[in-house]
């Protein structure tokens, strides 16, 4: 298996962190294009604990919206 180590992009830092956007209220999820009622769901970021650099983002849960 290969070493995939993040190096920032911004500021060459390799120590990195996760935080989420969103929750399970919905507040600040991202929601199917047209659904008002749906819930979606939070974004997860990966970014630069230096620069604050954001070299990830990803859907929570992606099997919502299928």
């Amino acid at each position: 298996m290969e070493n995939n180590k993040l190096i920032c992009q911004a500021c060459g830092n390799d120590t990195f962190s996760s935080g989420q956007i969103g929750s399970l209220t919905s507040e600040g999820n991202v929601r199917p294009i047209g659904s008002i009622m749906a819930t979606g769901s939070p974004l997860i970021l990966t970014f630069c604990k230096k620069c604050g650099e954001a070299t990830s983002i990803k859907v929570a849960q992606p099997e919502k919206f299928k």
